[in-house]
């Protein structure tokens, strides 16, 4: 890591970050590569690998960014709500998750290889803002859910959270994927990121 303070030094890792998170936007995660990314900053190929050893890191680092805002949006709704239904609180989960669609992308398509190809001290940077979601939703529970006891929340917990790492194949398809969904006589019927997560807390919340 190259010397200077910490704030320059978290300023020139938030350009390398912001500037894979755009490519992300056009390109696929194969697609993209160190290179790519420094042509998109003021650092070099071999600057940013004073920052980051691997493509896989600057993703793992967009990913805890997500988890991050994410636990925002959560604690938000346990500290502006008084008394939630199950109901209401199904919706609100479901509406958070609805305005994190690089949080669910990422989930379902990339996250084995960003944490295989990740630093140990970075991986426990980032399962820091993964436990911190786990903890969010489970105080969500404890605050408006009072009839679930710690087995029940945990159910809930070990449930909810591998549904929403599968949920963005699912809700975001390309039309080359529709027309072979309809070419192969499947029938599919789709639904947002909202609906799918409204649907799903709301049975595991109803038992």
């Amino acid at each position: 890591m190259p010397k200077g303070s910490p704030e320059l030094t978290n300023a020139r890792k938030e350009e390398i970050i912001n500037a894979c998170k755009a490519l992300y936007k056009d390109m696929s995660f194969k697609e993209i590569t160190i290179m790519k990314i420094a042509d998109a900053t003021s650092f070099s190929r071999a600057s940013i690998y004073n920052y980051f050893e691997t493509k896989e890191e600057i993703f793992l680092a967009i990913l805890q960014k997500e988890y991050e805002l994410w636990v925002n949006q959560l604690n938000s709704i346990i500290d502006s709500n008084e008394n939630m239904t199950k109901d209401e609180l199904a919706k609100a989960l479901a509406a958070s998750l609805e305005e994190r669609r690089l949080l669910l992308k990422l989930m379902s398509m990339n996250h084995y290889d960003m944490e295989e190809n990740s630093r140990e001290e970075r991986l426990c940077e980032f399962k820091v803002a993964y436990g911190s979601s786990l903890h969010a939703v489970d105080r969500l529970l404890q605050k408006f859910c009072h009839d679930m006891d710690e087995a029940a929340r945990r159910e809930f917990l070990y449930s909810f959270f591998p549904f929403i790492y599968g949920i963005y194949p699912y809700t975001v398809v390309t039309e080359k994927q529709k027309n072979a969904m309809k070419t192969a006589g499947v029938g599919y019927v789709y639904y947002s990121i909202e609906e799918l997560a409204y649907n799903c807390a709301k049975k595991l919340l109803e038992g």
